[in-house]
């Protein structure tokens, strides 16, 4: 495996970081599992060190730099940790960002400090219970009704459902006569109309609270819309590429575990008298997946400089994702298979790894949505031939 392209300063804030959740997270996880929700007390233990939001500027409490290579290191730990239920990034690199960008200096001012100090606990609301990855489909409107925006609509698998106080919901503002004229609103907790449903049962990431949202009535204030209320289809597709490859880190991450996992307990379990590795299928099964891995470990880091050059583009990020996310499965999917009947005791984490696994290739835009991204790019007219490619 090729040597890594990390600072030092940005290997010491990886060890701070593991220290970090070896002390104040993973000790609670199978409580938050049992309890479905990550306690509150987790997003401000990662604010008070420094740890939740890296990229704000200084004059709101982070560290201010925005490499991506911050976020890489804390997904990459959460994996490794075995706490992906604990899904801070959402709150710092997926949600963070469309305040980050479209925020005026008001609403940076007024939410930005306590995002950063976890106070103010993010979310994001685009899916529907009639409409997920297209967003043209959506039903939840927003009218212009004097100074406010009326907002009506429900959204479902809302991940930080319960625990946000602050929601990020895209609303139609001309539904009669333009399908993609939306809006980004800052719904607050407490908001009259605004509803939660009860929290949502799910196959993994058990921690990681997900519920329905409801909206009936409520009074937006025009401070709270996030930049132009026609332009949000065009806001959330341009966060797109940066979701999609927190996913793929996240993914090829989990990938990782499970190999190493899976590599330690065929090492040590025995089967008619030699270690389960030392049969030629394990060694082979093994050596293709740690190639696959080593190969799109690769390719992600490198898609991690093309975001911080602002460089990655849509395709790139799909082609990412779901290759990251097919893999994830698969190496969940060996691991299992080679731990034997072990594989499928909770007591084992690689069990866990594989339900977790599932929803890889369906958040962030499905496997089947990626492979409709790529394969538009291939017809098009700007399309490429690998010879012809400016290395």
């Amino acid at each position: 495996m090729f040597k890594r392209n990390f600072t030092e300063e940005q290997q010491m804030f990886r060890e701070a970081y593991r220290k970090f959740l070896a002390q104040e997270i993973v000790p609670h996880m199978e409580a938050w599992r049992e309890a479905g929700i990550v306690d509150r007390s987790a997003f401000k233990a990662a604010g008070d060190q420094g740890f939740l939001m890296v990229w704000p500027d200084e004059e709101y409490g982070a560290i201010g730099d925005k490499d991506f290579r911050y976020e890489q290191i804390i997904l990459e730990e959460l994996a490794y940790a075995r706490c992906n239920d604990f899904y801070a990034p959402l709150h710092s690199r997926l949600v963070g960002p469309y305040l980050g960008r479209l925020g005026n200096k008001e609403q940076l001012d007024r939410f930005m400090p306590g995002c950063v100090s976890g106070d103010i606990i993010l979310a994001v609301a685009m899916t529907e219970p009639d409409a997920g990855s297209d967003l043209a489909g959506m039903r939840a409107t927003a009218k212009k009704v004097g100074d406010n925006w009326v907002l009506n609509g429900a959204k479902t698998y809302i991940s930080n459902g319960i625990n946000a106080d602050l929601v990020v919901v895209a609303a139609k503002t001309d539904p009669e006569n333009n399908p993609h004229s939306l809006g980004l609103f800052l719904v607050e907790r407490g908001m009259e109309g605004f509803e939660r449903g009860a929290r949502l049962h799910k196959m993994g990431m058990k921690a990681q609270d997900t519920a329905e949202l409801f909206f009936n009535d409520v009074k937006v204030p025009a401070a709270n819309v996030l930049g132009d209320p026609t332009k949000g289809f065009y806001y959330l597709m341009e966060g797109l590429a940066e979701e999609r490859l927190i996913s793929a880190v996240m993914a090829l991450a989990a990938a990782q575990l499970s190999f190493d996992l899976t590599l330690e307990f065929v090492q040590n379990r025995r089967v008619f008298g030699k270690s389960v590795a030392s049969f030629q299928n394990t060694q082979f099964k093994l050596a293709e997946l740690r190639t696959e891995l080593d190969i799109q470990q690769t390719f992600i880091d490198r898609c991690v400089e093309a975001c911080n050059a602002g460089e990655l583009t849509a395709v790139m990020a799909s082609k990412a994702k779901l290759a990251t996310a097919e893999v994830q499965m698969k190496a969940a999917d060996l691991g299992v298979q080679l731990h034997g009947g072990a594989g499928y005791m909770d007591e084992y984490p690689i069990s866990r790894q594989f339900t977790d696994a599932r929803i890889s290739s369906i958040y962030a835009g499905t496997s089947e949505i990626m492979k409709i991204i790529i394969s538009r790019d291939l017809l098009s007219a700007d399309y490429v031939p690998f010879n012809t490619r400016n290395f």
